[in-house]
């Protein structure tokens, strides 16, 4: 039996109309490549510290006064603006305020990025402030050793006001005694004559479990 096979074809339109999708899809597929590949898309980078941000841009009028803007390490200059608070100063800083562009000219920057510089100036400036945190990644966690070495030590090092003394396991054996539970909820509350938190007071639960052990065993991790 003789089979005959007819070859279809299709026309030009025909042809072009069902290649439209395809088409379509690569159009998407390279537009979302070069949003992904932007200079200004910086989703998944993390924030500047407000130290960064004032070397790259605002330093360079507040490093010298120019322009009216208020130099860096002039306490009388920034007492006035630090009176107003940080959510002025920043609406300030957005919008732009004299001959201060909107954003400092670096539209690069986030809020908390804008936040953290002014906080920076502020706190070179004679303030206290604590700089701003990201509400959507959170900084990491600190290690026992940088804790300690941070706050702990100025008392745990010499062992001052009857603070026990880093490795001293004598010292803080009997502190233990009820477990390692109760002396972080006792440093977090604070006890005698040590604050709360150490009088580091954005010290998480866990850093200051970290910190306990690691002034615990430090000897331990020295001989090591």
């Amino acid at each position: 039996m003789n089979m005959h096979f007819q070859e279809t074809t299709r026309s030009p339109a025909s042809a072009a109309t069902s290649q439209r999708p395809l088409l379509a899809l690569g159009l998407l597929l390279v537009l979302a490549a070069a949003v992904c590949a932007s200079p200004g898309a910086r989703a998944e980078e993390p924030d500047l510290s407000g130290k960064e941000v004032v070397a790259a841009t605002c330093s360079k009028c507040h490093a010298m006064g120019l322009n009216g803007a208020p130099k860096i390490g002039d306490e009388k200059a920034w007492a006035n603006r630090a009176a107003q608070g940080l959510e002025s100063l920043t609406q300030h800083a957005l919008q732009g305020i004299r001959k201060m562009p909107p954003h400092g000219a670096n539209f690069t920057l986030s809020d908390i990025e804008i936040q953290r510089a002014i906080t920076y100036m502020v706190n070179q400036s004679g303030g206290h402030w604590t700089e701003p945190i990201s509400k959507s990644a959170l900084p990491a966690e600190r290690t026992g050793e940088q804790v300690v070495k941070a706050q702990c030590h100025k008392c745990h090092e010499a062992g001052v006001g009857g603070a026990p003394k880093i490795g001293d396991r004598a010292a803080w054996a009997p502190r233990l005694s009820h477990g390692l539970d109760a002396l972080v909820r006792s440093a977090i509350n604070g006890h005698g004559g040590m604050p709360a938190r150490g009088g580091m007071v954005n010290l998480t639960d866990s850093e200051l479990r970290h910190a306990i052990v690691f002034m615990y065993s430090k000897n331990e991790e020295a001989g090591k």
